[in-house]
C-alpha cells in the first residue's frame, strides 16, 4: 500500500531500508517521545521492524520525500492496536515519529492527513492517539489532524527515557472529517503511541 500527498510519498519499509531507518530513529531525542521503542536502538531493531508482517487494516508507512535526492526517510507513521499482548485493547491508535533533521516542516501533519483518509477507507470509525506532556508540538499535530483531548492523563513507559512519563490521550471520530487546514509547521519528534509500528 502506498500514499502520495503534496510533498510526501508514504510506503512500506523494505529490508534494504535498514541502515537509513536506523540512522533516522537511533536518536535519543526521537526515542524519548515514543512509548516502547527499544533503547539503545540497534541496527537489528530496524531489521526486525522492517521484517514484521503487515496486519490487515493496520498499515505502517515510511515517510519519504521523493523530490529530494535519494528520497530520504523522514520518519514513520501508521495504525496499530493500542497496548501489547494481554493488555491489547480493541482500539486503533495513530502514531508517528519524525527524524530530528526534519522537525518543524509540517511532515507529520501532512502524513497524518493521508493516513486518516486511508483509515476511513479501511472502515475505521474511531482512532486514539497520545503524546507525552513535555512534547506539546506533537499535541499540536494531533489537534491539527482533528483529534480532541479526552482529558485523561495516563502513564506510559518510554525506553528512551528509562522511565514512565505522563501522556495526554486524544480521540478522533473519523466521521467528523478531521482538519483540512494547512500542514502545521510545529511538528514534534513523535507521538507516544507510535512504537509497535514505528520502531
Amino acid at each position: 500500500m502506498f500514499l502520495r500527498s503534496e510533498r510526501l510519498f508514504l510506503r512500506p519499509g523494505w529490508a534494504e531500508d535498514r541502515d537509513e531507518l536506523y540512522a533516522a530513529i537511533a536518536d535519543p531525542e526521537v526515542v524519548c517521545n515514543l512509548a516502547s521503542a527499544p533503547w539503545p536502538y540497534a541496527p537489528g531493531d530496524a531489521a526486525r521492524f522492517l521484517a514484521r508482517p503487515a496486519e490487515h487494516g493496520l498499515p505502517t508507512f515510511l515517510i519519504t520525500r521523493p523530490d529530494l535526492p535519494g528520497a530520504p526517510i523522514l520518519g514513520c507513521i501508521g495504525l496499530a492496536h493500542l497496548g501489547d499482548g494481554a493488555a491489547q485493547r480493541d482500539e486503533v491508535e495513530l502514531g508517528y515519529w519524525i527524524a530530528r533533521p526534519h522537525w518543524g516542516q509540517g511532515y507529520a501533519s501532512e502524513a497524518a492527513r493521508g493516513v486518516l483518509s486511508l483509515a476511513r477507507t479501511l472502515g475505521h470509525t474511531r482512532l486514539v492517539a497520545s503524546h507525552f506532556i513535555d512534547n506539546p508540538a506533537s499535541g499540536a499535530v494531533l489537534r491539527k489532524a482533528g483529534f480532541r483531548p479526552t482529558g485523561r492523563l495516563v502513564e506510559r513507559y518510554s525506553s528512551g527515557r528509562g522511565e514512565s512519563a505522563m501522556a495526554l490521550e486524544y480521540t478522533l471520530a473519523l466521521e467528523d472529517g478531521g482538519s483540512d487546514g494547512d500542514a502545521d509547521r510545529g511538528d514534534g519528534a513523535g507521538d507516544a503511541g507510535m512504537v509497535r509500528k514505528a520502531a
